[in-house]
């Protein structure tokens, strides 16, 4: 297959492109969050073709993207509690979980009775839906377990040759996946992916929240995902991740153990200077700044993915709490819930 790069400034290809969305083919596109695979929600033979492209399991569930909250109601069965988030959250990186209606497909919803819904804040995301005149789903743009796409690089990295159409965006605003979270009662959210919106934010808003296992636990083989993320080994660069969880001295005198390992590498902060001058260190932002490591995190570790030496990756275990809980989440999927005390 040949695919077709397009600028988002090129309206009549994002209108082409809106076009092959329509009639069933793979578009990847630009998101506040990370890039979006796309295809018709509508069709089940176009979301089997990203469970395909990805090589992703088709018990792992997609979210469904729309153009405004007006159009929730005809892919969904929404009430006032999602209203209630949308007013302070929506159009933004928030993803909820409603009973879908039948128009969605099971292929889309992974076999399940309910269906993730977005509204992206990203323009070009946006105008995409609306061109298409269809709701679009759509997992991220990265074969699957790899890290996230943030970049149009990314996308062609991992799928170019497998899909019609990318849309180059430039880089990710977020870096991270939305926040999925599902309604239950008035007041009352289960937090089943970390993201962009973080607790306490929901908290401010006066919603009741409780984080589901799977965001700090890895599931069984026998449960089923209620959204993408939470069973499968994800976010993965090829080398091992390990984490070391204890005192920051302590951590820090561990990972320097590996200065001179040639096949190892380690995630560290700007802060931490005795670690961010060794050769075989990457930094993946500040302390003091969750939102620039959440931004950094899945581009540095695909940059660590472009040196077939590399075998292993140590790094601290994040803090959980804020945007450091997202971070916390997509670190230790990556490390396959490899965690070392100290």
């Amino acid at each position: 297959m040949k695919t077709l790069i397009i600028s988002e400034n090129d309206d009549n290809g994002l209108k082409k492109a809106a076009a092959t969305l329509r009639e069933g083919g793979l578009v990847a596109f630009p998101t506040e969050t990370v890039y979006g695979l796309g295809a018709n929600a509508l069709m089940p033979d176009a979301a089997k073709k990203i469970y395909a492209a990805k090589g992703r399991p088709s018990d792992n569930p997609l979210i469904v993207h729309l153009s405004c909250v007006q159009d929730v109601e005809k892919v969904c069965y929404a009430c006032d509690t999602y209203y209630r988030l949308a007013e302070s959250f929506i159009p933004g990186p928030l993803t909820v979980i409603m009973p879908k209606r039948d128009i969605i497909p099971f292929e889309v919803t992974g076999g399940l009775d309910t269906v993730g819904i977005r509204i992206p804040s990203n323009i070009t995301a946006n105008k995409l839906i609306r061109y298409a005149k269809v709701p679009i789903a759509a997992p991220s743009s990265n074969l699957s377990g790899k890290p996230s796409t943030t970049k149009a690089s990314h996308v062609v990295a991992d799928l170019y040759g497998k899909i019609d159409v990318i849309i180059d965006g430039g880089e990710s605003e977020i870096g991270l996946e939305s926040t999925i979270v599902t309604i239950e009662g008035k007041n009352d959210l289960r937090l089943l992916r970390p993201g962009g919106i973080t607790p306490e934010q929901l908290k401010e808003r006066g919603f009741n929240v409780k984080i589901d296992k799977a965001v700090l636990e890895k599931l069984s083989d026998f449960e089923r995902p209620a959204a993408p993320g939470m069973k499968y080994r994800h976010y993965a660069p090829c080398a091992q991740v390990t984490l070391f969880d204890g005192d920051e001295e302590i951590v820090k005198r561990k990972l320097q153990e590996y200065k001179s390992v040639d096949s190892a590498v380690i995630l560290c902060y700007y802060e931490d200077e005795e670690l961010s001058r060794l050769p075989n260190s990457y930094v993946i932002g500040s302390k003091t700044d969750d939102l620039d490591t959440a931004h950094r995190l899945f581009s540095v570790l695909r940059d660590i993915d472009e040196d077939d030496k590399i075998k292993n990756v140590y790094a601290a275990l994040p803090c959980a709490k804020g945007i450091g809980l997202a971070i916390f989440n997509r670190l230790i999927k990556a490390a396959g819930y490899r965690v070392i005390k100290l």
